[in-house]
């Protein structure tokens, strides 16, 4: 395990200011985003709109690494610049996605278990090759009648853990994130509470499967209620109950702590992230890792159309600023309409 090198990423990955851009759609992801604004998918379509992304100037001062697909990690720019060597050169550290997506859990109805684990080693090494410095792995939590069983949450926290340990072993730093489903009507309680179980439990798998804390970074869901809530918690509550959770479970030594958005609106995933960082004397750096709420506005803006991309480029600048000053605990309304 090379200490140095995994410090110095992991430190890099939550500078001031900075956040991930998730980037990591599947062909299948992007295709369904594509339709719903009316873009004809291809392979070449969706490196036109990665490149739209990765060269807008807002990148160097918010963005501090990209999570890329498979895919991605080997296209390069129209001026033939491989897109790891091309965000190296801005100052962004690339990353990769390995989880294969979910299945059943078998004899579990309603829960989800992550593949990818097989032949891991060898890919983490080409990954490293092709310029990945840091990982991600998505286990999926669901909170329904009876679920998530202590027997799902285990499953995926051992996973991670493998997962992260295969990481470390490489030189990439791990990025794991064990997402609680916004779907369902349940409390911002029993999201707390289904959270709190999670975050206990991977950080005693990672203890178990000799994963270094202190070069893993954390991408947490935030403490909130089912989107189908009849009462749902307001913004300050979202931030203090989910600091209040994080200090519950997560070590003082981890590097830092991203965020997901999980289907929350543009504002209301800047304005959860920003009353998290609002005064707050927090052990670890907390900023975003969004992929809709960061990008898509600037997709139905691009619609395809190369007329569209400087002003598309705008609308991702936009959100960029927005999530730097909430991760700073400076955003504000105004800022949004300004």
């Amino acid at each position: 395990m090379d200490k140095a090198l995994l410090a110095q990423t992991a430190a890099a990955m939550v500078a001031p200011g900075k956040g991930l851009l998730a980037a990591d759609e599947s062909a299948g992801t992007c295709a369904k985003r594509f339709a719903a604004a009316n873009i004809p998918d291809s392979e070449e379509m969706r490196r036109t709109y990665r490149e739209m992304l990765f060269t807008t100037p807002a990148m160097k001062s918010t963005i501090s690494g990209v999570i890329l697909h498979d895919e991605t990690i080997r296209q390069k720019t129209s001026n033939g610049v491989p897109f790891a060597d091309y965000l190296n050169s801005i100052g962004v550290i690339p990353g990769i996605k390995v989880d294969a997506g979910t299945r059943n859990l078998p004899a579990a109805p309603g829960e989800l278990i992550s593949d990818g684990l097989d032949n891991l080693q060898a890919r983490m090494k080409e990954y490293f090759a092709l310029g990945a410095r840091f990982a991600k792995w998505r286990a999926v939590i669901t909170i329904g009648e009876n679920i998530p069983t202590s027997r799902c949450i285990w499953a995926n926290a051992h996973a991670l853990a493998r997962y992260a340990a295969i990481c470390q072993e490489a030189g990439i730093v791990p990025v794991v994130e064990p997402e609680v489903l916004l779907d369902g009507d349940h409390s911002i309680d029993t999201s707390f509470d289904v959270t709190e179980a999670v975050l206990r439990t991977l950080m005693s798998q990672m203890a178990d499967n000799k994963v270094s804390i202190e070069h893993t970074i954390l991408k947490a869901s935030m403490v909130i209620s089912g989107k189908d809530a009849k009462n749902r918690a307001s913004q300050a509550e979202v931030g203090a109950r989910t600091v209040a959770c994080l200090k519950r479970t997560v070590p003082g030594a981890m590097p830092g702590i991203v965020f997901l958005s999980g289907g929350q609106s543009d504002i209301d995933s800047a304005a959860h992230l920003n009353e998290m960082n609002l005064g707050k004397n927090n052990p670890w750096p907390l900023t975003f890792s969004y992929s809709r709420a960061l990008h898509f506005t600037a997709l139905k803006v691009w619609k395809g159309k190369q007329e569209n991309y400087k002003a598309a480029q705008a609308a991702f600048a936009h959100r960029c600023k927005m999530n730097s000053l909430a991760s700073k605990g400076k955003w504000t309304l105004a800022a949004e309409s300004a």
